[in-house]
């Protein structure tokens, strides 16, 4: 949830404040998702030891890793990539995905993020 920054034509997100939910991938804390004039939302995900491999057919997702493991990598399609902090990721409908080990991801949805969208295989 952003909280309304009065006219000053910003919202703000604590993440601190934004209760975490399941998902594929771990734990995803979503904020910008009820502001009707930004058009996708940011979230910071938990992302669990092996997150599942998933989908999506109208999404685009960045995945920026702010935390991981020393082993941590990603799985796109059927490339293994191996992370480090600061790394970032351009995730188009139809590519199969993953993190493989524990990380923490800034991510960036194009349009808002839809739970109806996630395929699984």
């Amino acid at each position: 949830m952003a909280t309304d920054a009065g006219s000053g034509g910003y919202e703000i997100a604590d993440f601190a404040d934004i209760q975490g939910v399941s998902c594929p991938c771990g734990i995803a804390r979503r904020a910008f998702a009820d502001i009707e004039d930004f058009p996708g939302t940011v979230h910071v995900t938990e992302i669990s030891v092996n997150a599942r491999l998933h989908y999506h057919k109208r999404l685009t997702e960045t995945y920026f890793i702010l935390e991981c493991g020393p082993d941590a990598q990603i799985e796109l399609n059927d490339d293994v990539i191996p992370v480090h902090p600061g790394m970032c990721f351009l995730i188009r409908p139809g590519v199969r995905h993953r993190a493989i080990g524990k990380m923490k991801v800034l991510i960036v949805v194009l349009p808002k993020f839809d739970p109806e969208d996630e395929w699984f295989d």
